[in-house]
């Protein structure tokens, strides 16, 4: 299966830069004088990356309410990528069924009406309604990477937290673990890719994407928090200090 405004936290790096702004600092005025017993507490060390990969990157749309639908047209992916090798007689594992094995598709009330309801492996825990999009995460929306087997044996789980880094475009963003499905953890979904500065609309097409660099920080979510939009996930990784310092060394 192939895979693949709101305030915006994308960080340019470059081989000699210290460490991006990505939290909010406050800086004493050069005129203000310090007192000599003031003492300034030194900036935590960031939290270091328990997996990091190197990886070309497909586009995931999984779980955008317009991911697929009986009109390949209109649709974010051609149907044909929610089944496994991306052919027909391959399982179907990008959008909801019945028991019958039929598309099961969005009402009036629901994001995308007409729309088949597209899945990913990490849900809003807080929301049972297993035919409801808005449980799964929206790959138009939120930063988010496959599970790779590497990060898993670590003890990686979905929803931790990532530092996700392209070496051709120089920028720098959090992400979540959203989806599994690709083992070499080669796949972003859609909104990654383009915070990462990739010109890409949907999961039809798209050009060539190497060299992503993602860092998997091990029980980073412990909460399960689920976010509907960037801006709260970006908030919430900040919080934690993970290292988003990267080199030409990749």
């Amino acid at each position: 299966m192939k895979k693949l405004s709101v305030f915006l936290l994308l960080v340019g790096c470059t081989s000699t830069q210290s460490q991006p702004s990505l939290t909010n600092s406050t800086t004493a005025s050069p005129s203000a004088p310090v007192s000599q017993n003031e003492r300034i507490s030194p900036k935590p060390m960031p939290r270091n990356a328990d997996v990091e990969i190197v990886v070309p990157m497909t586009v995931d749309v999984d779980g955008a309410p317009n991911s697929y639908g009986p009109d390949n047209r209109k649709a974010l992916d051609f149907e044909l990528n929610a089944h496994v090798g991306a052919k027909k007689s391959g399982a179907i594992v990008g959008y909801l069924v019945d028991k019958q094995g039929k598309p099961i598709v969005q009402g009036k009330n629901d994001p995308a009406p007409g729309f088949y309801i597209s899945k990913t492996a990490y849900v809003d825990i807080k929301n049972s309604n297993e035919a409801d999009p808005r449980r799964y995460v929206n790959a138009a929306e939120i930063n988010y990477v496959v599970l790779a087997n590497k990060a898993r044996d670590k003890g990686v789980e979905t929803g931790d937290f990532c530092v996700v880094h392209s070496n051709e475009t120089n920028k720098t963003v959090f992400a979540i673990v959203g989806d599994t499905g690709h083992s070499s953890g080669a796949e972003g979904s859609l909104a990654l890719l383009q915070r990462l500065g990739y010109e890409v609309k949907d999961g039809k097409s798209a050009p060539d994407i190497s060299g992503i660099v993602v860092r998997y920080f091990v029980k980073s979510n412990p909460s399960k928090q689920f976010f509907f939009n960037q801006t709260d996930l970006d908030s919430a990784a900040q919080a934690l200090n993970l290292d988003i310092e990267f080199s030409s060394s990749h």
